[in-house]
């Protein structure tokens, strides 16, 4: 799988990705970061907090993601864009928990390249994530592609 340094990538304010979660592993590339490429068919490019409502929406339109090993209710996962859209689409309300919550600093900005606006992300921002936008969920130390014992490798 070819991947591309994730320092490049930059979030829906136009700044550096942060990092989103690395437990579980997320990413199309599995480093952490809800980073895009151009192998990337699905544009995983949304970070949302999973919810039961989600994965129950998800499994009904034939990606059940309780099928990855330690994925449930409460993860952070790199959601595929058009998924969160069409969640967000079904909602009944605005605290419709089928649609997760988006931390927008750890969103790829090929988000807004693939149907959704930046108004709809911050509707469904988490908090603190609606005023601000900054920091990073976990560590922000950028990381370079490529494995070593089953993780990406960090660099400072």
């Amino acid at each position: 799988m070819a991947t591309k340094p994730s320092n490049h990538n930059l979030n829906v304010f136009r700044k550096p990705l942060a990092l989103f979660s690395q437990s579980p592993m997320t990413g199309f590339y599995r480093d952490g970061y809800c980073r895009t490429g151009p192998e990337d068919g699905g544009n995983h490019a949304v970070d949302g907090l999973l919810t039961k409502e989600f994965l129950d929406f998800s499994a009904s339109r034939g990606n059940n993601l309780r099928s990855v090993p330690g994925l449930k209710e409460g993860c952070k996962w790199c959601l595929c864009t058009a998924r969160w859209k069409e969640a967000m689409e079904a909602a009944k309300t605005n605290e419709d928990p089928v649609v997760p919550k988006v931390f927008l600093h750890a969103t790829d900005e090929s988000a807004l390249n693939n149907g959704v606006t930046m108004d709809a992300l911050k509707k469904y921002a988490a908090e603190p994530e609606a005023p601000g936008g900054g920091g990073s969920l976990e560590k922000k130390a950028p990381i370079t592609p490529g494995t070593k014992e089953g993780i990406a490798k960090e660099t400072h």
